[in-house]
């Protein structure tokens, strides 16, 4: 059900060439969301409502929400699943609220200072994905940090349902009335990033589009990276798993297949000091496979080319090869747990502990769970309040202030052969302008 790399001995040089990956070729799909995009680009909300019956097979008289089928949609939730929501918005507003950043006013010389102030983007899109599941949860991990960044205009989109008479699922609806979202679009896929960037007769263009889709909505991301800001390309999902001797195979094998539920091409990976911990997690797996509702998309994912258990001959190479992998999600099952945990440096959440699954993550431990996938996490974080915060500097010198700084700037304009910038400096003192 599960492939096995056997990386005991010395490790390769470029492990990212042997350890599990799902291929997703965006550059692909680039050139076909291309003309998708440029088609709303020109005609808008028509555009929009024509890829909508293309692709979703929905008819659409208006591509916003009404209001009032938000307010439907709560009043229908069931009690039990919105209690649940409301304790995942508690703690997930209780973790962002603690990143929110103060501005800083640095004094660099007498009568010279900069300031770091922290501003909110102006209006945000956030897509919801639709198809295989339904994420209420998504919801709550982009609304929250960004009205907790204090963004003043944010706007929900996610795919028109069929089944539902042309609106997202009735759990996003009732999640984004939660949360006191009421501009909430029933569009999917390359056409909704296109809408946010370009806007139409029925949405205003947004500065920013944050949210996990699938490869179109990567593709469209990419295109239209520069127009918008984007959070991530988000890939298919994942799991590492870094155990040793001391590691619950029952609880190893439930955690991989929890995130190859996802999707077929969800990547699940367990790295291992201990081949009897692998001989038992691959024992332990087919049962709890065979007892789920979506055996055969686990079993597919399981199978694939992205999920695999890696031996290693130690803890200090499978932190090598946790760290090259830097997984979305990553578990650390071993002795000392906390500590070991503290050594990794790539990942976009750890789990540290048995009783810290990405399960709990996904929905109620107060953190993000829209993470960098593909080995992003080397150098992308999850999403955060910082995500919706730019950083403006404000520079304010006296004369005084410029007057000793002046020579320095006029030397380095000359090494530079920028000699107007050192002339822009001049013109405010008594030296005047060097013809």
């Amino acid at each position: 059900m599960i492939s096995r790399i056997d990386l005991r001995g010395s490790l390769p040089g470029d492990l990212r060439d042997v350890l599990p990956r799902a291929e997703l070729d965006v550059e692909a799909a680039l050139e076909k969301v291309r003309p998708i995009c440029e088609d709303v680009r020109h005609r808008g909300a028509a555009a929009v409502r024509e890829l909508t019956a293309r692709f979703d097979g929905v008819e659409l008289e208006s591509t916003r929400v009404p209001v009032e089928e938000l307010g439907r949609a709560l009043a229908a939730l069931d009690p039990a699943v919105r209690a649940a929501l409301e304790e995942s918005i508690r703690r997930a507003r209780a973790v962002h609220r603690d990143q929110r950043r103060t501005d800083t006013t640095t004094r660099v010389v007498p009568g010279g200072t900069v300031t770091e102030r922290w501003v909110p983007v102006d209006r945000v899109g956030l897509y919801v994905p639709g198809g295989r599941a339904v994420y209420p949860s998504s919801v709550v991990m982009n609304v929250v940090p960004a009205q907790e960044a204090g963004v003043d205009s944010l706007a929900v989109t996610s795919p028109a349902q069929k089944e539902f008479g042309g609106l997202p699922h009735p759990t996003i609806l009732a999640a984004c009335a939660l949360l006191g979202v009421d501009e909430v679009y029933a569009v999917g896929g390359a056409q909704a990033v296109a809408m946010f960037a370009y806007g139409t007769e029925e949405c205003a263009p947004a500065t920013m589009v944050t949210g996990p889709g699938n490869i179109w909505v990567a593709a469209a991301k990419r295109l239209l990276k520069g127009r918008i800001g984007i959070d991530s390309e988000a890939g298919p999902t994942e799991i590492a798993i870094l155990a040793d001797e001391t590691a619950d195979p029952v609880h190893v094998a439930a955690d991989l297949i929890s995130q190859a539920e996802h999707d077929v091409i969800a990547a699940s990976v367990l790295v291992t000091t201990s081949p009897e911990l692998a001989d038992a997690v691959e024992k332990e797996l087919p049962g709890q496979v065979a007892a789920t509702r979506h055996s055969e998309r686990i079993t597919e994912a399981l199978s694939g080319r992205q999920s695999g258990i890696v031996l290693v001959s130690s803890l200090d190479d499978g932190l090598r090869v946790v760290d090259e992998y830097a997984a979305e999600h990553l578990e650390i099952q071993t002795a000392d747990a906390a500590a070991v945990a503290a050594r990794v440096r790539n990942a976009g959440a750890i789990f540290v502990g048995p009783y810290s699954p990405v399960s709990l993550g996904d929905y109620m431990a107060g953190s993000n769970h829209v993470l960098p996938t593909g080995g992003c996490a080397c150098h992308s974080s999850g999403l955060s309040v910082q995500t919706f915060l730019r950083g403006i500097h404000v520079v304010e010198y006296s004369r005084e202030a410029l007057a000793g700084a002046a020579p320095h700037v006029c030397v380095l304009a000359d090494a530079e052969d920028l000699p107007a910038h050192g002339a822009a400096v001049r013109a405010r003192f008594d030296w005047g302008i060097p013809s």
